[in-house]
């Protein structure tokens, strides 16, 4: 392929697959069962190496999708200094020869530098061009542009501007993640110039998600106008839904916090603090009935009307795309 080839690749030939979809990676909800329905509807599903507590938890969920489902496996890794795993998470999957990873929060170096050789595809988030030129330059096979309405991290800027501007300065694919519900959205991007589509939120309300009713329910109930920005769950903004108990808590950090992250020699520190605390937050809401509900998910639940089967969220994305 020469690089304008690669530049204008579709997400189908990139990794193999019917459809040009990622099930984008999320903490506490992606699992087993959601990657193996995922794979067998002809899109791609990539799970958080983080949802599982030990190595040997995360290498027999990646063997149990290997077994019921053909097709490409990714996996989230965040690489900055907070996941103390990143070491024994990048070695298992090289050795379990997972197709591709998509990297967070960090610089993507080790881990282009321990997958090349391999064969395994490095995709890493991104939400600007200064920082998407950096990772093409270490040599990452496609950008994810983490657009204003993505779920989890957002970006500052909307789709319409990031992806036309990552695709003219960058000479590999641009995957776009945020905003996308419905068909009519997922051709949106791609006229924009997106090779394929990373999609999370809407993925929460289905059978195969292993979260609690209320908060696959809340994805029904809530719309775009109800997601709001807290600094609470791991010390960068991330959207959650604006649920009674997170109006009662705020958004914001506290004065404390604030202070002390201001502080150069503490700031790290609080950062793991506020993301561990958070973290546990999440997963209290994710898995339990609770009131104290703090759910994760991005503007794209605006077009969530059921919970339904995965094959059926596909088949329903893809029936509207092509009309």
């Amino acid at each position: 392929m020469t690089n304008s080839d690669t530049k204008t690749a579709s997400l189908c030939d990139i990794l193999n697959i019917k459809y040009p979809i990622i099930m984008a990676p999320m903490f506490l909800v992606s699992n087993v069962e959601m990657l193996v329905e995922a794979i067998n509807a002809g899109i791609t599903g990539c799970v958080p190496a983080l949802n599982y507590r030990t190595d040997e938890q995360f290498r027999e969920a990646i063997n149990a999708i290997r077994k019921r489902a053909n097709g490409p496996i990714g996996v989230n890794l965040i690489v900055n200094k907070s996941n103390i795993k990143f070491n024994q998470q990048i070695k298992s999957c090289v050795e379990l020869k997972v197709d591709y990873i998509i990297t967070s929060l960090g610089s993507p170096e080790k881990t282009i530098k321990a997958c090349k050789p391999h064969g395994i595809k490095v995709f890493c988030d991104v939400v600007d061009t200064k920082y998407a030129k950096k990772v093409e330059a270490l040599g990452c096979d496609a950008i994810i542009a983490v657009n204003k309405e993505a779920g989890g991290h957002a970006g500052p800027t909307p789709a319409n501007i990031l992806i036309p501007e990552l695709v003219k300065e960058c000479s590999i694919p641009v995957i776009s993640a945020g905003g996308v519900s419905n068909g009519k959205q997922m051709k949106e991007m791609l006229e924009l110039g997106a090779c394929g589509i990373s999609m999370g939120s809407p993925f929460i309300a289905t059978d195969e998600a292993g979260v609690s009713d209320a908060y696959k329910q809340a994805i029904v109930d809530y719309g775009a106008k109800d997601i709001v920005l807290t600094e609470k769950l791991s010390g960068s903004p991330c959207t959650v839904i604006n649920t009674p108990y997170v109006q009662k808590v705020g958004t914001k950090r506290n004065f404390i916090e604030t202070l002390l992250s201001k502080n150069k020699k503490l700031k790290k520190f609080i950062k793991m603090l506020t993301w561990y605390k958070g973290t546990k937050a999440l997963e209290k809401a994710a898995l339990n009935t609770t009131y104290d509900t703090v759910w994760c998910a991005g503007p794209s639940i605006e077009g969530v009307k059921s919970i339904r089967p995965i094959k059926q969220v596909v088949a329903e994305l893809i029936e509207e795309f092509e009309q």
